[in-house]
């Protein structure tokens, strides 16, 4: 099996992650992108081409979280086994963006979904799923993950005011590209060509029913995701992707599906909500007191703003809304910070133990 780089570079390998490899660049381990994720079982695009991987037993013991797991797209070091056409994967490179979600159960613990994903397609449809409110909460997912949103305003053969809603889209997202599309009636297509590029990953966000299978077909130019019809009553659909696979397309760049994409979480906003609501957290700054709570206090520019219509009511809710969740998921992460603290503890010193014994018999 010949060695090709440009197998990589189609991938997405860059400068980024050829300097984080260099720690492991010893002979023995080959740099690779995980393209395909199911139930622990993964796929991996190397310079040989795709292999099968599975974990070292070593990383599956020091990884203290789901979070610090393998997930689709992320760029690890893999020892490569040519003969058998297997692989395993040694250690994750650091993600350049992530997203996340919650783990099945009880506990306040995040699981990531996608790493490495440059561009994020939003999509929402401009019949029964157009939401607002529900687009900013995409948008501030988006921004804090690391990646660059994009608008996708799906179905617009079935809307007559067209335009109305997307300048009403784009005064909630100053700066953010947004485009009207319809894949059945080939509108506003070709401009999506602008975010194909070798090495440009793409993800795609939106409730079921939006058509993200039907413009995933599209993307990559033939049937790679089942589309289900849509029920006419509430134009959902059913989730049809059971795999989190990464799709190169034929014009360049790659594609990622996976349905833990619809259940994301907000899990911090240290850049987020200040990108996603700018406008709010810009008059903010003016009210007369720095600790001002928005609920009274003499001289609040935002009670101003909202008074004279220049906020928004629902955004403005909408903004209070994330920011209670957000302060709610952070109390519950502290707690499990400190549970995973106590669980690391553990381990080390079981590993300590191990290699004590070890040596007392000589081993």
């Amino acid at each position: 099996m010949n060695s090709d780089l440009n197998n990589l570079i189609a991938f997405g390998w860059n400068s980024y992650f050829e300097n984080h490899f260099q720690q492991y660049d010893d002979g023995k381990l080959k740099p690779a992108r995980i393209v395909l994720e199911h139930k622990g079982i993964f796929q991996l695009q190397t310079e040989f081409g795709e292999l099968p991987a599975s974990m070292t037993g070593r990383l599956r013991y020091e990884t203290l979280t789901r979070e610090d797991r393998p997930a689709v797209g992320d760029w690890v070091a893999a020892q490569i086994r040519l003969p058998e056409r297997t692989a395993t994967i040694n250690a994750v490179l650091p993600r350049r963006s992530k997203f996340t979600r919650k783990v099945a159960g009880q506990r306040t613990a995040p699981q990531v979904v996608g790493a490495n994903i440059d561009i994020v397609f939003l999509v929402m449809s401009l019949n029964n799923d157009y939401n607002l409110r529900r687009l900013e909460r995409y948008l501030l997912l988006t921004w804090e993950s690391g990646s660059r949103p994009v608008i996708l305003l799906s179905k617009a053969d079935l809307c007559t005011d067209v335009e109305e809603k997307l300048a009403e889209v784009e005064s909630i997202a100053a700066g953010v590209p947004v485009h009207s599309i319809s894949v059945v009636d080939s509108i506003g297509l070709e401009e999506l060509r602008q975010y194909q590029s070798t090495g440009q990953t793409i993800a795609l966000l939106g409730s079921s029913g939006v058509g993200k299978s039907t413009l995933i077909n599209w993307l990559v130019g033939r049937d790679v995701q089942r589309v289900q019809s849509v029920r006419e009553s509430d134009d959902r659909g059913r989730h049809t992707t059971t795999n989190r696979e990464l799709v190169l397309l034929p014009d360049g760049g790659l594609v990622l599906d996976t349905p833990g994409m619809r259940e994301l979480q907000l899990w911090k906003a240290s850049d987020g909500v200040s990108r996603t609501f700018e406008d709010i957290e810009s008059i903010s700054a003016k009210c007369r007191f720095s600790d001002c709570q928005h609920s009274g206090e003499p001289g609040c520019a935002v009670q101003d703003a909202l008074a004279t219509g220049v906020i928004d009511e629902a955004r403005y809710q909408n903004y209070e809304k994330l920011q209670k969740e957000l302060r709610h998921v952070e109390l519950r992460q502290d707690k499990n910070a400190q549970r995973v603290e106590k669980d690391k503890w553990k381990k080390l010193c079981r590993m300590s133990k191990e290699r004590s014994k070890m040596k007392r018999r000589g081993m």
